[in-house]
């Protein structure tokens, strides 16, 4: 199937994309700023992937970096930047067909429109990841196991005082690495391209009928609020209060922190710009993958970048078996920093 990308599936993809975030995946009125701006520079197409050659050439697009950083900027230029820097670095005889985004959030489901608006080159209708994910190589389709891919990755951004771009190419761990880092010294974001793989090799190993699934959330968002987005996702809301402690530093370009409640249950959700972990009475209830988003009293999605003390917030549990999720989410080693920088073991066994 191929379809024109409308203002209204911007409006659900922003809210199904913050929902489908888990705390992260960008902000939201950029990710609106960015969506409506596509619509107005040209028609960003989003097709299915059947509508594809499974050896049709893809390519991620991305935002890294930490959503409560001081100084973060990226512009419409600087998504063109890192999409023409890839693309310099294709083989002879190789080009992209199609971009696809690396996950679902608020500013990262409409990843790749601005640039579909601008090339002509269509979105697929999938993600390498259905939820958002706070490492770059969790929303890179597991190709860290694949010994003999050379990931390329193309980054730009910050204010003209700040501004970086580049490409580096290496093993996915390396390069995603030197990423994070210039996302640091560019204030605390940098747009990315990155990682050109098959179709195919995404169809398998990726999130398909991601978009399609973040607009129909958005939705049901729209239609009938959170607590027609709990019925939807299988979901439950499971803490309502003030928050008492709001805590969040940025840690090797990620946003790391915690927020308490002061309902009689004690909640306690810890975050690495998602959150990871929710816990009441000190017991955990909840874990990463599983989807864990706070709402503001008033029903809107607030990302934890956006939490502040003595808030009011309602927090929202869905199990990741209603979740479109890559195989990274199983993947027990891509959680041993996470772990590391929260003090707990919590990757699936």
């Amino acid at each position: 199937m191929k379809r024109n990308l409308t203002s209204d599936d911007v409006r659900a993809a922003i809210w199904g994309g913050a929902i489908l975030g888990g705390g992260g995946g960008g902000l939201i009125a950029a990710g609106e700023r960015a969506a409506r701006l596509a619509l107005q520079v040209g028609t960003p197409q989003l097709w299915s992937v059947d509508e594809f050659d499974d050896a049709a050439l893809t390519a991620t697009m991305a935002l890294v970096g930490a959503p409560a950083a001081p100084d973060p900027h990226v512009q419409p230029a600087h998504l063109l930047r890192t999409l023409e820097l890839l693309r310099r670095e294709l083989p002879a005889g190789q080009k992209l067909v199609a971009l696809h985004a690396n996950e679902n959030g608020a500013e990262t489901t409409v990843n790749g429109w601005f640039h579909a608006a601008m090339t002509g080159l269509p979105v697929i209708d999938l993600a390498c990841n259905g939820r958002a994910h706070p490492s770059s190589v969790m929303g890179a389709l597991g190709l860290h196991t694949e010994p003999d891919y050379l990931s390329v990755q193309a980054y730009a951004g910050g204010e003209p005082h700040r501004y970086v771009e580049g490409v580096v190419s290496g093993r996915l761990e390396q390069t995603s690495a030197v990423v994070r880092r210039a996302s640091v010294e560019a204030g605390g974001l940098v747009a990315v391209a990155r990682n050109p793989v098959t179709v195919g090799y995404a169809r398998q190993h990726g999130a398909p009928g991601a978009i399609s699934h973040a607009i129909a959330l958005g939705q049901t968002f729209l239609d009938g609020g959170v607590d027609a987005v709990a019925r939807s996702l299988d979901g439950r809301l499971v803490a309502e209060g003030t928050v008492r402690t709001y805590r969040c530093e940025q840690q090797e370009g990620l946003d790391v922190g915690v927020v308490e409640l002061d309902d009689a249950a004690g909640t306690t959700l810890r975050f690495i710009n998602e959150y990871m972990l929710l816990a009441q009475g000190g017991e955990r209830i909840a874990r990463f993958p599983d989807l864990i988003m706070t709402f503001s009293d008033d029903g809107q999605p607030v990302v934890s970048a956006h939490v502040r003390q003595g808030a009011r917030l309602r927090v929202l549990v869905a199990p990741r078996a209603r979740l479109l999720l890559s195989r990274t989410m199983f993947m027990p080693e891509l959680y041993r920093p996470l772990e590391k920088s929260l003090g707990e073991a919590f990757a699936p066994a």
